[in-house]
């Protein structure tokens, strides 16, 4: 069985949001295509009009109006700083409502989610987009429950997704629904990309927020985040900086905006989150290779930072 993959464009979409799941859905067929047998997916580029859908940086892809007919698997709305110009489009909109209706599944990248908002689709549900727009979308959508500090948002038939690259994220993740986790993992590592970051993983990445635009610790940030069950000491801290621990201490939370050991514990339980939402490992092994040691330590870490345990954590991400 082909799925139909349908995104839909408009004029100044961003090129990313379009491109980015087009690839991976592209290598997910390719990957498990045999002879004879029909291709996985198929992928197809539509807009409100037959013609050329121009990105925002004036590159332009050729699309097909919608067909009201054909069958859709799953509906994707790409983003762009044309979806404020989308929104106001009365016919467009209905197009996306007819779609919908039609559809397996309905998704959005970035600020795609202005367009099925402003459609309807996704009142009464959670939602994500780009941290940049997620204040105007709440106050614009009131009646949907935008969470600014997620990946994507799947909720059961509808998925939202951030900006831009957390549009391969939102596509792995459907391509892991249809093919399998394995065949998502295989699709990520001819992406050359992060496998997978899961959906209640912040936008924001803790290594990036704590150098700041003081890269004076980036590298020892750098290389805690890369060991993580090591113990890391302030003592060690210093030594691998070449300081002395009380020095260090205090240069550290002047260039951070926290203690050392507070950035330590920020990186593992972001390390520990993404590995809980994947679902795959067991939390005891998360806990380890977090260095929180006790599974205990990791699930008063993240009732204190998502108000949650790990297990409530592990069973949002699988949409129950």
């Amino acid at each position: 069985m082909t799925r139909q993959i349908v995104l839909f464009l408009y004029e100044d979409f961003q090129l990313l949001d379009a491109a980015g799941p087009i690839a991976a859905f592209e290598i997910a067929s390719r990957l498990v295509q045999r002879p004879d047998e029909p291709a996985a997916y198929a992928i197809h580029l539509t807009g409100k009009a037959t013609g050329l859908a121009r990105s925002s940086s004036g590159v332009p892809l050729p699309v097909e109006a919608l067909d009201n007919e054909a069958p859709i698997d799953t509906f994707i709305v790409v983003g762009g700083d044309g979806s404020q110009r989308a929104i106001l489009d009365p016919d467009l909109l209905d197009q996306v409502r007819a779609a919908d209706i039609r559809a397996r599944r309905l998704a959005s990248v970035c600020s795609g989610a202005f367009v099925l908002a402003e459609a309807g689709l996704l009142d009464g549900l959670g939602a994500t987009t780009h941290w940049r727009r997620a204040a105007a979308f709440a106050r614009r959508y009131p009646r949907v429950r935008v969470q600014t500090d997620r990946i994507y948002i799947r909720q059961g038939r509808v998925w939202t997704s951030a900006g831009i690259s957390a549009g391969i994220d939102l596509s792995l993740a459907l391509i892991a629904e249809d093919l399998g986790e394995a065949l998502a993992q295989d699709v990520a590592r001819e992406m050359v990309v992060y496998h997978r970051r899961s959906g209640g993983q912040s936008q924001f990445s803790a290594l990036l927020e704590l150098a700041g635009q003081e890269h004076r610790f980036s590298s020892l940030l750098d290389q805690v985040r890369q060991n993580l069950a090591k113990r890391w000491s302030v003592e060690h801290l210093a030594e691998v900086s070449c300081m002395s621990p009380r020095h260090f201490s205090r240069a550290f939370t002047e260039a951070t905006g926290m203690s050392p050991a507070k950035a330590v514990e920020r990186l593992r339980i972001e390390a520990a989150r993404g590995a809980v939402e994947a679902g795959i490992d067991p939390i005891e092994d998360i806990a380890a290779k977090a260095g929180f040691g006790d599974p205990e330590r990791m699930r008063r870490a993240f009732v204190q930072t998502f108000g949650l345990p790990p297990q409530s954590l592990r069973r949002q991400a699988r949409g129950r």
